[in-house]
């Protein structure tokens, strides 16, 4: 991925349980440069044992919509760059058991008929 840069992210907070990662993008953009702060997108960070102490990772692309090409979906919506579809429960099981009655082709058509309701 030559639009973006990857960062191993070692947060020393003695004294904080975790740092937010709206603080993080911030201080990132500072350290990099970058204009816009939704180009960054920090996640997996886990605090060691004891505290003081957190990593993660940092992704950092050359604009938004490299973001949006590279970026999972979930990601994204986390970091606002995307909105969440939402299905209920109830309508996810309902188009399972719909297709597990079908085989085959017929199946994709089954489904289809199941998102138009």
């Amino acid at each position: 991925m030559a639009d973006s840069k990857a960062k191993v992210l070692e947060v020393i907070h003695p004294g904080r349980a975790n740092v937010p990662k709206t603080e993080l993008k911030d201080k990132l953009a500072k350290m990099y440069d970058v204009k816009e702060p939704n180009c960054i997108i920090v996640f997996k960070f886990r605090t060691h044992f004891g505290g003081g102490k957190s990593t993660g990772f940092g992704l950092i692309y050359d604009s938004v919509d490299a973001a949006k090409k590279f970026e999972p979906k979930y990601r994204l919506i986390r970091n606002g760059l995307a909105t969440k579809v939402g299905k209920s429960r109830k309508q996810i099981k309902e188009r399972k058991n719909r297709s597990k009655k079908i085989r085959g082709v017929k199946k994709t058509k089954a489904d289809a008929a199941g998102k138009k309701k």
